[in-house]
């Protein structure tokens, strides 16, 4: 199955919630996520927000962005980590969401950018499910 990989620091959060929407909506492509520096858990409130539309990622874990993974996507999304230190994602081709990192602030935040990466994952599915007809 053809894989998408959604990158963020801490893959506690914005890319967990892309991977869970992804899995959700798409039929011919697989998604996983990773960090460059993963978190211990997922933060609690992406957890929490993600149940409010019933996806449960209690069971996520962060992992390790590899080369690996990289090597046999077929799509590469950063969520941002690309403006900040060196991001592995950026020694292949990426396009960067640059979305705003929610650690540490409103559950209402977390909806926020819940409701955003909803919106920009729908329509990769629809590019990507479209191209392979």
């Amino acid at each position: 199955m053809r894989k998408v990989i959604f990158v963020c620091v801490e893959n506690s959060a914005r890319s967990q919630m892309a991977e869970a929407f992804f899995n959700r909506l798409a039929k011919k492509f697989r998604a996983e996520s990773a960090g460059t520096k993963p978190a211990a858990a997922v933060n609690p409130l992406a957890v929490a927000v993600m149940k409010e539309v019933g996806i449960d990622i209690s069971a996520a874990k962060p992992k390790m962005l590899t080369m690996e993974m990289l090597a046999d996507a077929e799509r590469v999304i950063t969520m941002g980590c690309i403006s900040g230190e060196l991001c592995p994602a950026s020694l292949v081709p990426t396009e960067d969401w640059g979305i705003e990192d929610p650690a540490g602030k409103s559950i209402e935040k977390f909806r926020e950018i819940r409701d955003l990466i909803r919106k920009k994952v729908e329509r990769l599915v629809s590019e990507l499910e479209g191209q392979v007809g």
